[in-house]
């Protein structure tokens, strides 16, 4: 059984950079139809418990909905309002 997987999405006009939880380093796709497409099937393939995408004017709007669109949980947040706590998310 794989260990879930939460996924952080840096969100840009022309690219979506991609980073894992537990990895160093972050993958960047293309932020049209052909990178959200390579994105959700490499996030298929993943057992992923969560993808977090910073709301970005609008421009996270797609990849959310294509994520959502093949079941994968994601949500969209306002990086102004997002907190980290010292010891948040660990296991």
């Amino acid at each position: 059984m794989q260990r879930e997987e939460f996924v952080g999405i840096d969100v840009a006009k022309a690219h979506l950079d991609v980073a894992f939880k537990d990895e160093t380093g972050c993958t960047r796709y293309a932020n049209d139809d052909a990178g959200i497409s390579k994105l959700v099937e490499d996030l298929k393939s993943r057992e992923v418990a969560l993808v977090v995408l910073e709301a970005t004017g609008g421009y996270q709007r797609q990849v959310l909905s294509e994520l959502l669109a093949v079941g994968l949980p994601g949500v969209a947040v306002n990086p102004r309002q997002v907190r980290l706590r010292k010891g948040a998310g660990e296991a």
